[in-house]
Order: C-alpha cells, then sequence, then structure tokens
C-alpha cells in the first residue's frame, strides 16, 4: 500500500475504503455494546485525524491520537476500548490489502492507558433496592412491566443488552426452580442464571397483563398505558434504571443493579464460584475485582486505629 493510500485511509479522504473497512470491524464483534462502543471509537478517530492528526495510519499517529486522549482525561478504560477498536482496523487493513502488514503489526504493539487500581463502582444497600423493587404501581400495564424489568436485574444480575434480548421460552425450570436457561452474553459465552420466586412472580404479572406467549420477554408501554409492541431495546431498560433510580436519589444504571445483585449475593455467603457462573464472567478473578472482596469497607483498617474524638464543641471547650 502506498504512502499516499495510507494517508487517504488515516485521513479518510476515501469514503468507500472507510466504509469498507469500518463494516468489517463492526463484524467481527458480536454484542451489540461492542459494536456501538466500536462505531464510535473510529468516528471519533476519523474526526481527529481530519482535524489534527499527523498523515499515514501508523503506529505514531495511533500513538498521538492515544496522548491526545489521555490529554482531554478520557478514562484509561474507554481509551483502551477504542484503541481496540484501531488496532482491529489495522488488522483488516491488512488483511485486505490497504495496509503493509509490518505497519498492523507495529500498531498492534501501542500500548494501552495504564489503570492504576480498581474502580469501586455504585451498587444499592439492601434497602435500596427493596424500595426500588416496590417503586412500580402494580395497578398498571407499564407498573407490572417496569417490576419485572427491575426484578430480573436485581435478582439475576443480568446485563441490560441480555434483558432487552430475553425471550419468554428461555424462562424454565431447571432441577425444581425457575432459570433463565441458555442465556448467551459476552463472547458468546452460554450460561443458565436461577430466578428468585418473587422475580418469577413478577414476571408470570406483566405477562398475564401483556398477554405475551412467546417470543420478547419484554414490551414497550406509551404514556397512555397501552401496550405498543412486543420487545424493548437496551436504551429503554437503561431509562427505567435510570427514572426509579432518581425516586430513591441514586443515580444508577443497570450496570449498577447487576453489582447490587452480586454484592447483596456475597454479602448474603453465596459462594464466589456461583456469583461467577450467574454473572457469566470468564473467570474468578473477574469477580473478585468486579465485587472488589480484597477490600473491606464495612471492617476497614481506619476503624482499628483505636482514636477517638468528641464531638466539635467538647474538643474545643476540653481545649480550653
Amino acid at each position: 500500500m502506498s504512502e499516499g493510500n495510507q494517508t487517504a485511509l488515516a485521513r479518510t479522504a476515501n469514503e468507500e475504503l472507510w466504509g469498507r473497512l469500518k463494516q468489517l470491524v463492526l463484524d467481527s464483534v458480536s454484542s451489540a455494546h461492542s459494536k456501538r462502543a466500536y462505531d464510535q471509537a473510529l468516528e471519533s478517530f476519523r474526526v481527529w485525524c481530519a482535524q489534527s492528526g499527523p498523515p499515514g495510519f501508523t503506529k505514531a499517529t495511533v500513538q498521538a491520537w492515544r496522548t491526545a486522549q489521555e490529554t482531554v482525561g478520557l478514562a484509561a478504560s474507554s481509551i483502551n476500548v477504542r484503541l481496540s477498536a484501531l488496532k482491529k482496523l489495522a488488522a483488516e487493513a491488512a488483511d485486505n490489502g490497504f495496509l503493509p502488514p509490518e505497519t498492523a503489526a507495529a500498531i498492534a504493539r501501542v500500548k494501552g492507558a495504564k489503570r492504576h487500581g480498581v474502580r469501586a463502582g455504585n451498587w444499592l444497600t439492601l434497602d435500596q433496592a427493596e424500595r426500588l423493587l416496590d417503586l412500580p404501581d402494580g395497578k398498571t400495564l407499564k407498573g407490572k412491566r417496569d417490576r419485572a424489568l427491575l426484578a430480573l436485574l436485581v435478582g439475576c444480575g443480568v446485563r441490560r443488552e441480555e434483558l432487552a434480548a430475553l425471550e419468554i421460552e428461555a424462562i424454565q425450570q431447571r432441577d425444581g426452580r425457575w432459570c433463565l436457561v441458555d442465556l448467551a452474553g459476552k463472547g458468546n459465552r452460554i450460561r443458565t442464571v436461577p430466578m428468585p420466586a418473587w422475580a418469577k412472580t413478577a414476571v408470570d404479572e406483566w405477562l398475564a397483563a401483556a398477554g405475551f406467549q412467546n417470543g420478547p420477554l419484554l414490551g414497550a408501554v406509551n404514556k397512555g398505558g397501552r401496550l405498543v409492541r412486543q420487545g424493548l431495546g437496551a436504551q429503554a431498560v437503561y431509562e427505567v434504571v435510570n427514572f426509579y433510580g432518581e425516586k430513591i436519589g441514586a443515580a444508577i444504571a443497570p450496570h449498577d443493579v447487576r453489582r447490587t445483585f452480586a454484592k447483596l449475593a456475597h454479602k448474603g455467603r453465596a459462594p464466589l464460584e456461583q456469583i461467577q457462573l450467574s454473572l457469566g464472567h470468564a473467570s474468578i478473578q473477574t469477580t473478585e475485582r468486579y465485587l472488589g472482596v480484597r477490600q473491606d469497607l464495612n471492617d476497614a483498617p481506619c476503624d482499628h486505629l483505636g482514636i477517638r474524638i468528641a464531638s466539635g464543641e467538647r474538643t474545643k471547650n476540653s481545649r480550653q
């Protein structure tokens, strides 16, 4: 590939070439969430190259882009996701004869942004989780739908994409209990997730009201309380969680509710490996990092310092 073609790829002057390569990258990932993230990453890189990037799609260009992302304060995890998209772009360009293999290999060696420590994340307490589940109005169609939605997030720890794609046929009995059977998660890992009885009750009440027999579990309900269609998108799941979260004074997203499931299960002494299986993590180390089990916030080092300080007023008087 000539230097002129490399420059065209980096500055995306060739719209047809860019479209072809971008589609190849998006087709290489199965998760809808990953597709959106990669699409945004590639378009962001495209704009940056057109405005201020150095000529040529090279290791130096990608390193300069990574530095620019760090300069604006983008989180290390976000930078690394975007970097993965660029590395896939380089690989696809090389495989299709638009980039020298040695250039693609050099881009693949660009180091990701360093992340120090583990983010604590966000989750609900037991009291907050119970309040969240009690908020939807069980007398309305939308309330029944929302209660079933929240119950599956809190009670099963599923991802919002998994919940949006969940079909009624996946709810089956195994060993005498109701489960979400053969749920396809990240990396197309298949798992079966047990359901608590109260979640199954919420689902049954919703299905009885909606009249669904098969197909997508959830459905869209308009402002007038009428069922619009069967099926609900991942963004709609996010909006439902955010709406009820605000009502209990918690700024939460579906992933925070998933973490709540894991935290409450761990606090209730559920075996770590069983939590891992329900969450669909590839390794138990991922679950440990997810839970932050190495750090005990309830029995922290600061609780053992032995220091006792009176209230501000008493302390002031004692000094006099």
